[in-house]
């Protein structure tokens, strides 16, 4: 327990710095661009490249190749890790390059039809011009994100934790570079300290640079995923890596990987199509609505991702080292201490949050304060079950379980989106944010339940 939480707090220390950058560059966003129609185009366009990201490298492999990697590495050592590595990463970058091909083509009825419906001709045009240019980084992060849990499974988890702040370091040169500078300069020259330190040297640098709006933002996110690929090359030196071509299809682990992605794949799908719905209704409501969803719902990753998805990250190495060694009886231990720590922390900022986020939202945003409030208070409601959920999913990867996690996830989904339905006519935007916090924290509750019931928890 003492080396999991000294990895916990490695981990979550990393992210506290990325978080605090990429808090940083929301703020400048926030600024630059306010809560309106670019920015919903933007957030809107997102949906679908993140979307594929998570159903390939950056969720539904990841997960389910950890453990493998490290039977792997016990097995063959680092040539058999690096060999089944390289696989996997030939494969993944093949598929997303044929989807990323196929959402190019289509991008324009995928707008119109499944991302948001309800924006006018223009804001649609723009979404899909901002959506073709963020395939680019899409192509990046297929093998990027899989570098990640390659280091991961080696129990290295510095390069893998420095990485996320590159991709906002990036996002943020792209916004101060590339975007409406003079606008930020403006917005922040209102404030009394940080005016007088930045306004100058905002307003020089828009002089000389050139003001691409809110295409400077997505550029800048283009950048960043070159930065969080490069940032991680090292660790593969550091490690041997070696690299095998071909796909490995003849080989039993390729096969047992393709196994457990099947029903991690759509267990990726439920959890994107709750945001792909979410943006799909927002899109009818005032202006601004999905941007204020979108901020709420970062700032809710805040906590979340310092909490569980730091211990989530440092607890399925050791989850899968146990469950392939038959040590359950320590599996047990070290799932229920790492559960109890996570309700201990989580509660007490969940209620500072909720208290303290109409003050931090008017002090951020001049527009629309007021929405990006209340959408961060109904989101923080389920930080704890998102919290939970991190330690409980990565459980059965670690037995090599994903069958469990899709259907759980189906549920979620299916109560996400009935209660969306329902109730947005008539509460509007928090009513969504509230359905994602009550889904999230019920499939948390029914996860638990099954573990427990298996002698697991």
């Amino acid at each position: 327990m003492k080396t999991l939480f000294r990895a916990s707090l490695l981990v979550s220390a990393l992210f506290a710095i990325d978080k605090v950058v990429s808090l940083g560059a929301q703020f400048l966003v926030a600024r630059a661009y306010g809560v309106g129609s670019a920015l919903d185009a933007y957030n809107a366009a997102n949906n679908l490249p993140d979307t594929l990201f998570l159903l390939i490298s950056g969720g539904a492999l990841n997960l389910a190749m950890i453990p493998l990697l490290r039977q792997a590495l016990e097995r063959e050592g680092r040539p058999g890790i690096w060999r089944l590595f390289s696989q996997i990463a030939n494969f993944a970058f093949l598929v997303t390059f044929v989807l990323a091909l196929g959402v190019y083509v289509f991008a324009p009825w995928l707008v119109a039809n499944v991302v948001a419906p309800d924006f006018d001709a223009a804001q649609k045009a723009l979404t899909v011009d901002l959506m073709r240019l963020n395939l680019a980084a899409l192509l990046i992060f297929s093998i990027s994100g899989l570098i990640s849990g390659g280091l991961q499974a080696h129990q290295h988890f510095i390069l893998p934790g420095i990485a996320p702040m590159m991709y906002s370091l990036g996002q943020l040169i792209g916004l101060v570079v590339l975007g409406p500078t003079g606008a930020l300069a403006e917005s922040l020259g209102r404030l009394p300290v940080v005016g007088a330190l930045l306004e100058p040297a905002l307003r020089s640098l828009a002089a000389v640079t050139p003001d691409l709006g809110v295409f400077g933002l997505a550029w800048g996110v283009v950048l960043g995923a070159g930065l969080h690929l490069l940032i991680q090359l090292p660790g593969l030196a550091r490690f041997g890596f070696r690299w095998t071509r071909g796909l490995g299809l003849d080989r039993a682990d390729m096969r047992e990987m393709l196994m457990l992605m099947g029903p991690r794949v759509l267990t990726m799908a439920c959890v994107s199509a709750i945001f792909i719905v979410n943006d799909n209704i927002a899109s009818g409501l005032e202006e601004g609505a999905i941007s204020a969803l979108s901020f709420g719902w970062r700032i809710q990753q805040i906590p979340e991702t310092l909490l569980g998805t730091a211990l989530g990250v440092a607890l399925l190495p050791a989850l899968a080292e146990r469950a392939a060694q038959g040590r359950h009886a320590e599996l047990t231990h070290m799932l229920r201490r790492a559960i109890g720590v996570l309700l201990l922390l989580t509660l007490p900022i969940t209620l500072i949050g909720v208290l303290l986020m109409p003050w931090v939202a008017g002090f951020v945003f001049e527009t629309r304060a007021g929405l990006v409030a209340l959408a961060t208070q109904s989101y923080l409601l389920g930080l704890i079950g998102h919290s939970v959920k991190e330690a409980t999913t990565r459980t059965f990867y670690a037995y090599k379980d994903a069958r469990t996690p899709l259907a759980t996830a189906a549920l979620n989904l299916v109560l996400f989106a009935g209660l969306s339905w329902w109730l947005t006519p008539t509460y509007g935007l928090a009513a969504l944010a509230l359905a994602n916090s009550l889904s999230f924290t019920v499939e948390a509750c029914v996860q638990a339940l099954i573990l427990r019931r298996r002698g697991v928890l």
